[in-house]
């Protein structure tokens, strides 16, 4: 499922050129760029992570384009690449989607009338405020006379804000996806690591970052849940500055790094983990409660958290589920201006960058 909110709104366009997967998140800018390697594998080669300045990005929203253009334009030069067309995502709070059911076999034209008809009835703006678009995904199961179509909308600002950015940065939108979609895409190349390809199986993908908790859980590729929770890296971030004095930055550094006093991991550390662990029990719970499903069979963890040691026990110790890192990156090829280990390491946050970058293949 791939939309593209580009600049004209054609979301579902034709393959697309050489492109930079662009994550614009609360914490940070991830740029991650792909190739083909042939015989069906991929390469990275090239990717940066460029931290933003506290509350440049506010709930998904940019609240300082100046700051988030210039940590654009500090990453691409890292990445030492001459790809000036990329693709963003917005977050999924930002995009109402909708699945719809039409006649089979109808124009482009009547398409068109009927998605606007439709999404009149579930869109609580008026049409000229957003940006609206339509993916015909195939044949109703057992009814090929119908078919089924995915309606997507946004608020026109949030796309033009994200268009901005790029272009302050002297760099092109080609491409505008929604988070969720290209943590999935990025989720295709996980899958085969899972034990029989993770086929017929839950697999709850939950990406902690630094304020929130995303939980997307997969069957066969497709979603089937998806919630949101508050709760992320900046608790550990506070945590550390109030303990040992620390301005937020330095507590930041610290977290990475290392370097802090003998009790942390006892006292600072483990009480973060348990806490993360007990917020993944819920939002399984939450997903059994919901739906008619009852276990999961994997769990993958993301975003920032996850790189945290330890992370993936004390999930898979609560929970009682397989759990592991998620890494995009592990059947690829690696290109000679990438450290394998550091990538290893970064993996986790690069989910949806990567996603992205995927886009330059779609047919």
């Amino acid at each position: 499922m791939q939309l593209d909110f580009n600049l004209n709104l054609d979301f579902l366009q034709a393959k697309s050129p050489p492109l930079i997967g662009v994550d614009i998140s609360t914490s940070s800018i991830k740029m991650v760029e792909l190739s083909d390697a042939g015989k069906g594998l991929y390469r990275i080669e090239r990717y940066a992570i460029e931290p933003l300045a506290k509350d440049a990005v506010a709930d998904g929203n940019i609240a300082n384009l100046e700051a988030v253009s210039e940590a654009i334009k500090h990453a691409w030069r890292q990445m030492g690449t001459r790809t000036k067309n990329v693709s963003l995502a917005l977050p999924a709070a930002a995009v109402i989607t909708k699945k719809i059911i039409v006649a089979a076999g109808l124009s482009e034209n009547e398409l068109e009338m009927q998605v606007e008809s439709e999404a009149n009835q579930y869109i609580p703006f008026a049409l000229d405020e957003v940006n609206l678009d339509f993916q015909v995904l195939g044949p109703v199961p057992n009814n090929p006379e119908e078919a089924e179509v995915l309606i997507a909308a946004s608020r026109k600002e949030k796309v033009e804000d994200r268009v901005a950015a790029i272009e302050a940065a002297g760099l092109k939108a080609l491409v505008m996806d929604v988070e969720s979609y290209a943590t999935q895409t990025a989720y295709e190349l996980i899958a085969p690591q899972l034990p029989n390809a993770g086929q017929d199986q839950t697999i709850a993908l939950i990406d902690i970052g630094s304020a929130m908790m995303h939980v997307n859980v997969l069957l066969n590729n497709q979603s089937v849940y998806m919630r949101e929770q508050t709760f992320g890296g900046n608790q550990l971030t506070q945590e550390i500055q109030r303990r040992y004095s620390l301005s937020a930055e330095e507590a930041e550094i610290a977290k990475r790094n290392g370097g802090l006093p003998e009790n942390y991991g006892t006292e600072v550390l483990q009480p973060f983990l348990d806490s993360l662990a007990l917020e993944v029990a819920k939002a399984l719970q939450f997903f059994f409660s919901s739906t008619q499903f009852n276990r999961v069979d994997h769990i993958l963890l993301a975003g920032g958290c996850a790189m945290t040691p330890g992370a993936d026990e004390a999930v898979s110790q609560r929970t009682q589920v397989r759990t592991s890192v998620a890494n995009p990156f592990a059947n690829m090829a690696i290109s000679s201006r990438v450290k394998p280990r550091q990538l290893a390491q970064d993996a986790p946050i690069l989910l949806i960058a990567c996603g992205l970058a995927m886009r330059r293949f779609d047919q």
